[in-house]
């Protein structure tokens, strides 16, 4: 069995699955069993002045027969007295001291606010605390939230507020729904971030019912903005993770975060420069014993990969994530199209035809067969027929050697620029 530990900024668990602050984790019952269950760490449900929570407040997003592919929701933060939220935390970290509690925290942008939750959170045992910057609905309207992790500044105050007080390692969770993630945690970082999560959920309406045009969800026939998480964000969240963990102003450890619902999601995640997970739509759609198949999966690919320590995954693609400007222009890749395999579907020929390069051509081989044949003189390797193909492996997409050096946008430009300085020297 690979070693599955990991330290997040001084927060230690057996494991990198933790669930994630929301409603999973709103009580010490929940917890409990998801311990139980396996779970590794959990971040409890935000903590901060008890709210009054909607009753119709989730929605989700069904795609093509997948149930629950995006989910929405309005609820906000705890809705129970902070201090029955502290006695459950302290019973469950006392029955279950090796695995991660961390507390989610959201008060006002004032020194004394925080201060105050701070102390009495770290007071009954906590492993560390999550700085709730992220809610985009319900609590934004209110100046926390997104509205705090919108604004730079403002994130790297009251960042700095917990420092002052805190002893635990203090977790900045950020808001995707900002045009450049790294600015914020830059400044999370300046403030005296341990470490950073993300992302939290993303603004979205998800959906509208057509005959009574209520939105969904809808309270009393009014409907309000929620937060998007689930399967479909997980594109986003990686993207965001990476962008943070190849910043070199960054450089704390991340919390990942949005869309992981398996063993691989998490690898995919810990290889982008996330040195654990927190999930909850996926046990929200299938309950706490899902952790049971994660542990085996990532068990298994350690062993197949040769790696003794799950920890060895960190980071390790993030040298392969760069920027478009620095791609080598002169790599090719071509369609081929197996005959053998192929159902003679014509999607490829549909998707190449109508919104591609109309490369792929519908042709009779020596024996009468209708074959899809790939003029591969004009295929520019864009990947479109290998992506909507219904046949595994039917169309594979290889590498050609046209023998030219790699050369990227960025050189090309450089080249060129070197090139007209000599020129002007000349002249």
């Amino acid at each position: 069995m690979a070693d599955l530990s990991i330290n997040l900024a001084g927060i230690k668990s057996p494991n990198p699955f933790w669930l994630a602050s929301a409603p999973p984790t709103n009580t010490g019952y929940q917890v409990q069993r998801a311990f139980e269950a396996g779970w590794g760490g959990a971040v409890w449900k935000t903590l901060g002045d008890p709210i009054i929570n909607t009753s119709s407040r989730f929605a989700a997003v069904n795609f093509n027969g997948q149930r629950v592919a995006g989910f929405n929701n309005i609820e906000l933060i705890t809705d129970r007295p902070l201090e029955v939220n502290l006695k459950e935390i302290y019973e469950t970290k006392k029955r279950f001291p090796d695995r991660a509690v961390v507390a989610s925290l959201m008060v006002e942008p004032k020194r004394e606010k925080w201060h105050e939750i701070v102390k009495r959170v770290e007071a009954i045992g906590v492993d560390g605390l999550e700085l709730n910057f992220g809610c985009p609905h319900g609590m934004a309207e209110r100046g926390m939230g997104a509205a705090s992790g919108q604004q730079p500044d403002l994130v790297e105050m009251q960042t700095y507020f917990v420092k002052e007080v805190a002893t635990t390692p203090v977790i900045v969770k950020l808001t995707p729904n900002i045009t450049d993630i790294t600015v914020v945690a830059r400044h999370a970082v300046k403030g005296g971030a341990d470490a950073i999560s993300m992302i939290n959920t993303i603004n979205s309406l998800a959906g509208v019912d057509i005959y009574s045009w209520n939105t969904i969800p809808h309270v009393g026939g009014k409907g309000a903005h929620g937060g998007y998480c689930g399967p479909a964000v997980k594109p986003i969240a990686l993207n965001m993770v990476a962008e943070c963990a190849r910043n070199p102003e960054v450089g704390v450890p991340i919390s990942g975060i949005g869309g992981i619902s398996n063993w691989q999601d998490t690898v995919e995640f810990l290889l982008m420069g996330a040195t654990g997970v927190q999930i909850c739509t996926a046990a929200m759609h299938h309950g706490f014993r899902i952790v049971e198949d994660m542990i085996d999966g990532l068990n298994n690919y350690l062993e197949e990969m040769g790696l003794s320590s799950v920890t060895e995954l960190i980071g390790k693609s993030v040298p392969k994530y760069s920027t478009w400007g620095d791609l080598d222009l002169n790599y090719k890749v071509v369609a081929k199209i197996n005959t053998e395999t192929c159902i003679n579907c014509n999607k490829c020929h549909i998707a190449c035809e109508d919104t591609s390069h109309q490369c792929i051509e519908r042709k009779t081989d020596a024996s009468g067969k209708e074959i899809l044949v790939v003029r591969e003189e004009d295929c520019v390797g864009c990947n479109l027929c290998s992506i909507v193909c219904p046949v595994d492996g039917a169309i594979e997409m290889v590498e050609v050697d046209e023998g030219l050096a790699p050369m990227s946008w960025n050189e090309r430009q450089r080249a060129i620029s070197i090139l007209n300085t000599a020129e002007m020297g000349v002249v």
